[in-house]
């Protein structure tokens, strides 16, 4: 079952699993939690494992296009020429070279990702395909490391649940996206059972406007369920675009 699956891939990145951060108070931990958590709770809610470098093949698996529907994803994604878009958590690129392609030439995709592993795959897979638009960027568990101002459109499939710092992370995040600015929310929908991933691994809509409400300067945009398993919800960074 994939159910199981899920869980069996999930492999621990060092250092991930064992951060701790008591700032402001934001973060609780328990000792008694899901096993599929590190025991870290953000808003209520608890931060699952990350996934790791060795399971990279099955992010490409074939049955992922009938899981989620990444051609559907682009679509609504309505991406152009001359952007620039930042894949966090971008692990073998299965969706940076989809982007790439649309954006180009005058756009580009910064491919993040706190795990060297990652970056070298997407490096190698640019070589061999010739593909000139994708930057990888090493980030940080709490600093994606992009410019200030400097992003149109922020894209997180299936990565904002495994943030060790989603507080950080997030706040960096607006602070990368140009006025304007859209981030981008896919996440496993915990509305609906019949979704089989690990509960930790799922998020609901009420959840994700919960912890985005901390963020004045970003405006809920817009949510669709048009994917067979994920919620995409949209926010836009006030102010006009230049």
């Amino acid at each position: 079952m994939r159910l199981f699956r899920w869980s069996a891939l999930v492999l621990l990145v060092p250092g991930l699993a064992v951060a701790d951060d008591k700032k402001d108070g934001r973060y609780e931990w328990r000792s008694k939690h899901d096993p599929n958590g590190i025991g870290k709770f953000y808003m209520g809610r608890e931060i699952a494992h990350v996934m790791g470098h060795a399971a990279a093949s099955w992010l490409e698996r074939p049955e992922r296009d009938e899981e989620e529907n990444p051609k559907k994803l682009i679509e609504l994604l309505g991406l152009k020429d001359g952007e620039v878009v930042a894949d966090i958590g971008a692990g073998s690129g299965y969706y940076t070279f989809r982007m790439a392609k649309l954006v180009a030439p005058k756009g580009k995709v910064l491919a993040v990702d706190i795990q060297q592993e990652m970056l070298d795959i997407i490096k190698g897979r640019a070589k061999k395909d010739g593909v000139g638009n994708v930057e990888p960027v090493l980030g940080a568990e709490a600093d994606p490391k992009l410019k200030p101002g400097s992003v149109d459109t922020i894209l997180l499939v299936d990565v904002y649940h495994e943030f060790s710092h989603p507080y950080e992370m997030t706040e960096k995040m607006v602070q990368a996206l140009k006025p304007g600015g859209r981030l981008v929310f896919v996440e496993f929908r915990l509305e609906d059972e019949r979704v089989p991933i690990k509960l930790v691994h799922k998020m609901s809509e009420r959840q994700v406007l919960k912890e985005m409400a901390e963020f004045k300067e970003m405006k809920h945009a817009s949510t669709s369920d048009k994917l067979p398993w994920q919620h995409v919800i949209t926010f836009a960074k006030q102010g006009a675009k230049k």
